[in-house]
């Protein structure tokens, strides 16, 4: 947990991006990082595939696509409300994804989003447009009770109940054109998307027992312990056959976790100096070695290949994780 919370901007946050000039903040977290490139110096390298686009035209850049999604990591408590990398997303999400309706504002799933009624309020088909989701209204009430503004959690209280239908239930999105009584559709009122969506109706129920202990009840207190807190941090990065890591910082070990005993056979000047470091098994059958790769400078190279003591063959393919600048 200790080496994935370590890396959450190395594979979501991105700095000195068109988007981020033109809306006056440092850097913000991306959606999702593109395909095979978590080893990448950035998720800015890449393009991601969007879903319910039009064929042919679904690869949106990375760096251009940003999501509400990103506040998880306030309720999850492992990054302060006040952090400045979320408080210069929120400003992304406010400029891209926030919609001003008669009951308040409400936020769209994501940039590009194409799944939703089409612009003349046809019924979505595969294709369409995204319209804005009342749930997310709830999860921005919980990032701002989170950052102490209980009166705008409150707010936005109203904001997702006033978006319920005539029946009280609450649907999955909200209309966001004019009215088109042809398709039954009334601006800000439900879309023709599914209705209740049980999963803002469960927003809604956590949420008001949240304003009333005037926190975020179910926000892990072990996570802000270790991570807001403390301010913990991995003293590893861990390499794997179904996480082959390519690159890390210094100053870290290098631990190596398999399925199998092994013997891993590395250097970290080119094969010049040889040294071989037996894996011991845990009590998860986890096969594992930390390398003691601290000291190496950045710049340099570590390579290595295993012999299967079980099997008597090598694995005859080396394997390389470059050393990085620190954290």
């Amino acid at each position: 947990a200790d080496i994935w919370n370590d890396q959450i901007e190395r594979w979501t946050y991105v700095t000195g991006t068109p988007l981020g000039k033109e809306v006056g903040v440092e850097g913000y977290y991306v959606r999702i990082a593109p395909p095979d490139t978590a080893g990448a110096a950035s998720p800015r390298d890449g393009y991601v595939p969007i879903k319910n686009l039009p064929p042919g035209d679904s690869d949106r850049l990375a760096e251009a696509i940003v999501s509400p999604d990103a506040l998880a990591l306030v309720r999850f408590g492992l990054r302060a409300a006040d952090d400045p990398r979320i408080v210069g997303t929120v400003k992304v999400i406010e400029a891209r994804l926030r919609c001003d309706l008669p009951q308040g504002p409400v936020w769209y799933r994501y940039t590009s989003d194409g799944y939703g009624e089409h612009a003349d309020g046809a019924p979505f088909d595969g294709t369409g447009q995204g319209r804005p989701w009342p749930l997310l209204v709830g999860e921005r009430a919980h990032y701002e009770l989170a950052a102490g503004r209980k009166d705008k959690a409150a707010s936005l209280l109203k904001t997702l109940e006033d978006s319920a239908g005539s029946g009280g239930l609450l649907p999955e999105q909200v209309w966001d054109g004019p009215d088109m009584a042809e398709h039954e559709l009334r601006h800000g009122g439900p879309s023709g998307s599914a209705m209740p969506l049980v999963w803002a109706h469960s927003e809604h129920i956590k949420l008001l027992r949240s304003l009333k202990d005037g926190a975020v009840f179910d926000m892990p207190p072990q996570g802000v312990k270790r991570y807001i807190e403390d301010r913990t941090v991995a003293p590893r990065r861990t390499w794997r056959f179904n996480h082959k890591l390519r690159a890390m910082p210094a100053g870290k070990l290098l631990r190596v976790e398999l399925l199998a005993r092994a013997v891993v056979h590395w250097s970290n000047d080119d094969w010049a100096t040889i040294r071989d470091a037996p894996t011991i098994e845990n009590a998860f059958g986890i096969h594992l070695t930390d390398l003691p790769v601290a000291d190496v400078p950045p710049g340099n190279m570590i390579v290595f290949t295993f012999f299967w003591p079980d099997a008597g063959r090598w694995e005859n393919v080396d394997f390389s994780v470059a050393i990085d600048k620190p954290d």
